[in-house]
């Protein structure tokens, strides 16, 4: 993982251990979206993960990038238990995978599907095969 993202430009990436069930952390992003914060979370979110080596399950963790994303951090907490945000994360979720997304991110393009991190050769010849034209 860390070649691939080398060969974008990115040297300082952290790889996590283990993958975090972000069940929770993704409630809270839907918090985050009734309070019009979602971009915000979810850049923050990123580079929490990938980049700061945060965990997503951490209650800790979560809390303080609930407050770097201007939301209050006891409110958002209780969100990611909240049957609510849980039910409509997990309703994203089935919606996703009846439309075939396996992974993310999933690019569709014209008739394609790519799908996970792929290089960016990849992008381009879903997008050639969907009758993109590069620029000149």
């Amino acid at each position: 993982m860390e070649n691939f993202a080398s060969g974008f430009g990115i040297h300082d990436m952290q790889t996590p251990e283990r993958l975090p069930n972000t069940r929770r952390a993704l409630a809270m992003a839907e918090f985050a979206r009734d309070k019009g914060k979602l971009d915000t979370f979810r850049e923050l979110a990123m580079q929490a993960h990938w980049k700061d080596g945060k965990d997503l399950e951490n209650d800790q963790d979560l809390a303080e990038l609930a407050t770097r994303a201007g939301l209050d951090p006891i409110t958002a907490i209780e969100a990611t238990n909240s049957p609510k945000y849980l039910q409509r994360g997990d309703a994203l979720r089935e919606e996703s995978h009846a439309m075939g997304i396996t992974g993310i991110p999933t690019f569709v393009i014209g008739n394609e599907r790519v799908v996970g991190c792929q290089p960016y050769e990849a992008l381009a010849s879903a997008a050639r095969e969907a009758g993109a034209v590069p620029k000149e």
